[in-house]
C-alpha cells in the first residue's frame, strides 16, 4: 500500500463533509422554515346533518335545517419554539362526532409536524417546550398546514375531555412549536 497523498486526504475530507452536509439537510429540512402552506377549510357538518330527509307526503326530499357546531372547549396558544399564534375549538357536531379546529394558525413549517392533544399542562417559555410526551397523548394527524383554519375529525372512542391541552408538536426534534391550554366551555 502506498502512502496517502495530500490530495487524496483532503479529497476524503470533502467528500465526507458533503456526506454530513447531505445528511443534516435531509435530517433538518431547513427549506420548510421558509415554505408556508395555507389551509382554509370550512366549519365541519356532521353527515347525518347533511343528509336530505323526505317528510310525510313530499315528493321531494327536503334538506334539515342545518345544525351548527357547538363549542365544547376551547383555547388560544402560545408560542414555544416557534412562535405561534391562533385559536383552538373542539366542536360537537349533530350527529354526536367531535372535531378538533384550529383558526386562524399561524405558526413555522417544519418536518414532521403534528397535532397533539395531551394532558400536560401548558407552561410559558423554554419549560414548555419538552413536556406534551411526557404524560399521555394522542397524535390526531399531520399538520395540514402551517397557516388558517383547519379540522381534525377525533375518533369516535376518544375520550378528549380526558386531555387538557393541544400542542403543535414536531416530532422530529421532540419539541412543542406552540401550544394551547383547552377550557371547557
Amino acid at each position: 500500500m502506498g502512502r496517502v497523498t495530500r490530495k487524496q486526504w483532503w479529497a476524503a475530507v470533502v467528500a465526507a463533509g458533503l456526506v454530513v452536509v447531505s445528511a443534516g439537510l435531509v435530517w433538518f429540512e431547513p427549506w420548510a422554515l421558509w415554505t408556508d402552506e395555507t389551509v382554509n377549510e370550512a366549519l365541519p357538518t356532521s353527515a347525518a346533518a347533511a343528509k336530505p330527509t323526505a317528510g310525510a307526503g313530499d315528493s321531494a326530499p327536503s334538506a334539515p335545517s342545518p345544525s351548527e357546531p357547538v363549542t365544547v372547549a376551547q383555547g388560544t396558544f402560545i408560542s414555544h419554539e416557534h412562535a405561534t399564534t391562533g385559536t383552538v375549538r373542539i366542536l360537537r357536531l349533530a350527529d354526536g362526532t367531535h372535531t378538533l379546529r384550529l383558526e386562524g394558525l399561524d405558526t413555522s413549517s417544519g418536518p414532521d409536524v403534528r397535532v397533539w392533544l395531551s394532558d400536560a399542562p401548558v407552561k410559558e417559555g423554554r419549560a414548555g417546550w419538552r413536556l406534551f410526551d411526557d404524560g399521555r397523548y394522542v397524535n390526531l394527524a399531520e399538520l395540514k398546514g402551517n397557516k388558517g383554519d383547519q379540522n381534525y375529525p377525533l375518533p369516535p372512542d376518544l375520550d378528549w375531555s380526558t386531555y387538557s391541552s393541544v400542542s403543535i408538536w414536531c416530532d422530529r426534534f421532540d419539541v412543542s412549536f406552540g401550544a394551547a391550554a383547552l377550557a371547557r366551555t
